[in-house]
């Protein structure tokens, strides 16, 4: 084996870790696949002499690419959004058109649902700070190094990151968004006649709870479930799904509920729900319901 090829190698060993890390920083797949690539082909020219620690090198310059290409989309104006992705198993495994008792030990064992912060609130450095700590244990001397700042100021970086996100995220001005909107305003005034108006014919509902799957189909009868499910005591996190315009609900603090809807020609046509406890469990850290 040349040394070339062992540098790839070693590199391989460390691409899904780098791939995680460039997700959460910048919240596209294919963004963090280029910034990925980018990151090899600046070791490819680099070559492995001099690198000490391969997994820190490649961490700094992966993270500079990105914090480079967040720069250039803040001045893009993009707009902020949180982001939930359903990853590990086909949708179809976790939002239930079919599964078995198999595939239901597969879910809970190793799906895997990873909120990932995705909002332009936060400042380059603050996402960096942010994601590299608190999702990724990387301690604070080192990101600040890779950021070129001290030490204390990576800390408060953080710290304010936290605080801004603690205050939610605003959703983009789409029209699928605003027929969410306007199905939770229905729901929340215990509105069937509203929630109707918003929901195709023909809508279906499918959930997966601790107990299993379940389906509900036709706008009557997912109007009457919604209504009837209706707490006063729960706080909305507008997200997207999968990119589907979605909701994080919590209640007291604690997540119960994440939804996605499929909108077409101004209505609802599908509704996937995830209730299971201990799903839910696993996708929000704490800053989401922390006070």
């Amino acid at each position: 084996m040349t040394d070339e090829d062992q540098l790839a190698a070693e590199f391989e060993i460390q691409r899904s870790y780098l791939h995680a890390m460039a997700f959460r920083l910048l919240g596209s797949h294919a963004d963090a696949d280029d910034a990925v690539q980018e990151a090899w082909l600046r070791l490819a020219r680099t070559g492995g002499d001099g690198i000490e620690e391969l997994r820190g090198w490649l961490t700094t310059v992966t993270v500079r690419i990105c914090l480079d290409g967040l720069r250039r989309r803040g001045v893009r104006g993009e707009q902020p959004l949180l982001e939930l992705e359903i990853g590990m198993l086909p949708r179809e495994e976790v939002w239930g058109s079919r599964i078995d008792p198999e595939g239901e030990v597969l879910l809970a064992e190793s799906v895997g649902l990873a909120l990932h912060v995705v909002m332009d609130v936060l400042s380059p450095a603050e996402r960096v700070a942010f994601v590299l700590h608190d999702v990724f244990e990387v301690p604070f001397d080192a990101i600040a190094s890779m950021l070129g700042r001290s030490t204390a100021a990576a800390k408060m970086l953080a710290s304010r990151a936290r605080g801004r996100l603690r205050l939610g995220a605003p959703a983009a001005d789409t029209a699928g968004r605003k027929v969410v909107e306007a199905f939770f305003e229905a729901a929340g005034r215990g509105d069937v006649a509203g929630l109707v108006s918003v929901l195709a014919p023909d809508v279906e509902l499918r959930a997966q709870g601790a107990a299993g799957l379940g389906t509900v189909r036709g706008a009557g009868k997912v109007a009457a479930q919604a209504a009837m499910y209706r707490n006063p005591d729960a706080r909305q996190h507008l997200v997207l799904v999968d990119g589907l315009p979605g909701v994080l609900i919590t209640v007291g603090g604690r997540p119960v509920t994440v939804m996605a809807f499929t909108v077409a020609d101004g209505v609802v046509t599908a509704i996937r729900m995830l209730t299971d406890p201990g799903l839910l469990g696993q996708v929000v850290p704490a800053w989401v319901t922390s006070s």
